[in-house]
């Protein structure tokens, strides 16, 4: 449970700060949609379950190879993760457009990283557009 205390432990500057908020919040929400507990995650990234929680709370930024265990154990890419974390260029600045080889737009992927939505829609979302898929 965050605390004022874990407020006041957290970094006010350096380069991860301005999106470090986010990246906490993006990781908690792509483990929940996952159905993954903090102790599951732990042990599918080799990572311990307490610093899983201070990454989530944004208390420690992690390294390069945390952050690709986190995506692997996900099943998003790492570059989603590294975009989230404000260390690469994001689709629209690098200038593509989300397609996969294929053209084909990595629908699943776009609802799961869309910061305007919340928990719930992104399930909803999910949910509808897994349906229509099963139906052909």
């Amino acid at each position: 449970m965050a605390t004022e205390d874990d407020e006041s432990a957290r970094p006010k500057d350096g380069p991860w700060q301005p999106q470090a908020d986010t990246l906490g919040s993006f990781i908690r929400m792509q483990r929940q949609l996952a159905h993954l507990s903090l102790r599951e995650m732990a042990a599918m990234t080799a990572v311990s379950n307490a610093y899983l929680s201070q990454i989530e709370r944004d208390l420690h930024q992690p390294s390069l190879k945390v952050m690709q265990s986190i995506a692997e154990a996900l099943k998003i890419p790492t570059a989603d993760l590294l975009r989230q974390a404000g260390v690469t260029e994001s689709d629209a600045t690098a200038g593509t457009s989300g397609a996969d080889e294929s053209g084909y737009v990595d629908t699943e992927r776009a609802i799961k990283t869309d910061p305007r939505l919340n928990q719930a829609q992104r399930e909803a979302l999910l949910g509808v557009y897994r349906s229509f898929l099963a139906e052909d």
